[in-house]
């Protein structure tokens, strides 16, 4: 039993297959060695790598059977093409270093920084915070729009139909990405009107989208950070993914900027992973590692939710990832 022990943690905590199939996605070699495959020279002359090396990294992609020998080198399997950038999962986005996610999964050599400051690894491995990095580099950025958009693609349905938005005029949609979930909103709900806040150029991909679904005329686009001032008197402010991403202090003034737009019978709609329901202890860590962030229990949130003036009324379960927290503007703010 404590040999099966030894070798199971020895399993979890092994950073070699992790690595190469990093370097495999980033590298391209799942797209590269479709059909008919190719040789390790031919392959490591296209690449400008090592062909000795990209060997090594290729004996263990195959003992992974990630990709297979053949008489003419290697190929990739049925298992690899889930590696490649065609395959509809997040897989290789969030496994290539130069996205925005796999970049950011690097930083957990700094992880011990973390745990004893309780601040974000990310600036300590790359000279600036996340965000910044993103508002550097337009790639980054890009990659982490097609992420989020991808990640929730899956719960978009279930909360399109698990709140009730007929019951708002207005909708903001704070930090609404590409507006995949404002635009659903929108189609499912023909009276309402929607306003979506990102930083460009991600500002721009939202107009694309409403554009693309015929609903120019009731939807509002404004290129800003949620930082700054956000659409006055709608009757709904939407987070969706937001909160976690940031630290308390920066939470609390996300919060903050959504009751300063509020008017008295506005709602501040969170949706999220909540801890001790569904968040997962390991993206507990990457928000700590990448952001300074965590998944907040719901003692936490209704506290973050009291200093920015609001109540937390009702908790809803509205996917098996994520929960709707809807709060109410205190009367005196």
């Amino acid at each position: 039993m404590g040999n099966n022990d030894v070798a199971a943690l020895g399993r979890m905590s092994g950073l070699v297959t992790p690595m190469a199939l990093r370097a495999a996605v980033t590298l391209g070699l799942p797209d590269r060695l479709r059909g008919d495959g190719a040789t390790t020279d031919r392959l490591a002359a296209d690449l400008g790598v090592s062909p000795v090396a990209l060997d090594i990294l290729l004996g263990h992609l195959t003992t992974l059977g990630v990709v297979e020998r053949t008489a003419a080198g290697h190929r990739t399997t049925d298992l690899g093409t889930h590696l490649c950038t065609d395959a509809d999962n997040l897989l290789p986005t969030i496994l290539n270093m130069n996205t925005a996610a796999g970049r950011a999964d690097l930083a957990f050599v700094e992880i011990i920084h973390s745990i004893t400051t309780g601040q974000a690894a990310y600036p300590v491995r790359y000279g600036t915070d996340f965000w910044a990095d993103l508002a550097e580099h337009p790639h980054l950025r890009a990659s982490f729009d097609r992420q989020m958009t991808m990640r929730f693609r899956a719960d978009l349905p279930k909360v399109v139909a698990g709140v009730d938005w007929s019951r708002f005029a207005t909708v903001v949609d704070v930090g609404g990405g590409h507006g995949t979930l404002l635009a659903a909103i929108l189609v499912a709900n023909p009276g309402l009107h929607g306003h979506l806040v990102d930083l460009d150029p991600t500002a721009t991909e939202a107009r694309n989208t409403f554009h693309a679904q015929h609903l120019d005329d009731r939807t509002d686009v404004t290129a800003g950070s949620f930082f700054d001032s956000l659409p006055a008197g709608a009757d709904a402010y939407v987070l969706v993914d937001i909160i976690h991403n940031w630290d308390d202090e920066n939470a609390r003034r996300i919060l903050a900027r959504c009751v300063e737009a509020a008017h008295p019978g506005s709602r501040v709609l969170v949706i999220e992973a909540v801890g001790g329901r569904q968040a997962s202890t390991e993206m507990d860590l990457s928000m700590l590692v990448h952001f300074g962030g965590r998944e907040r229990g719901l003692d936490d949130l209704r506290a973050l939710g009291t200093a920015a003036s609001l109540t937390l009324d009702t908790v809803t379960t509205v996917t098996d990832q994520r929960c709707l927290l809807e709060f109410s503007v205190a009367s005196e703010r």
